[in-house]
């Protein structure tokens, strides 16, 4: 039996890890016959983690937006055949925290690369293995930065977090216009309690037949 495949988008700031964190909570009370598979991208993988380092350094500021957006599709290549794939394979619910939706966005239009190109490149990394559904938690940029230095110290400051509001808010309107009319998309008010995010996300999975 092949698994279910979720991704969680949204911009820096929205809150998604901590969103899926209390997501997995609610879902090993009520579904415990359920076998959950929590990752994440950049990494999720053992290799794909090194590349993640490689790619959110502070210290590399001058990578070229091409290398950023290859980087990316080959560490998604490596935690498809590392991870998703056999935890699908096992009929398990796999959850990424962030998947190809976020090259689109990041590097597709914040960093303004040809999107077609950005598609190819992932396409090739992915085959046909898009998600079942796709949770997007969604903050204006203001919001998301704003939660972004409150919280440093407590959570690693990467290279993209250093880019400034106008990247951040075309990041945002990337992922609302990836999401508008596409079925695979529920829109989440992420600017609310963690734990009310998490209950719409449960009841999405609900509604979308996913548990």
């Amino acid at each position: 039996m092949i698994g279910k495949f979720i991704s969680m988008e949204g911009p820096d700031g929205s809150g998604k890890t901590s969103v899926l964190a209390k997501l997995a909570e609610m879902l090993e009370q009520t579904h415990p016959e359920c076998v959950l598979t929590l990752t994440r991208e950049p990494g999720g993988s053992p290799i794909a983690e090194q590349i993640r380092e490689l790619i959110l350094d502070p210290h590399n500021t001058a990578m070229d937006a091409r290398t950023e957006a290859m980087l990316y599709a080959a560490g998604r290549r490596q935690h498809m055949v590392e991870k998703i794939l056999p935890a699908l394979e096992r009929g398990e619910l796999v959850i990424t925290d962030r998947f190809v939706d976020s090259s689109l966005a990041y590097q597709g239009v914040a960093r303004q690369l040809p999107m077609e190109e950005i598609w190819a490149i992932n396409q090739f990394a992915i085959g046909d293995h898009l998600p079942d559904l796709t949770l997007l938690i969604d903050i204006p940029a203001e919001v998301g930065l704003e939660r972004i230095y409150r919280a440093r110290g407590t959570r690693q400051f990467d290279r993209l977090d250093q880019e400034d509001l106008s990247f951040h808010q075309r990041v945002r309107q990337a992922y609302l216009d990836l999401a508008h009319d596409n079925p695979r998309f529920v829109l989440i008010d992420g600017d609310q309690p963690i734990e009310k995010v998490a209950q719409t996300c449960y009841q999405a999975l609900i509604k979308n037949q996913i548990i």
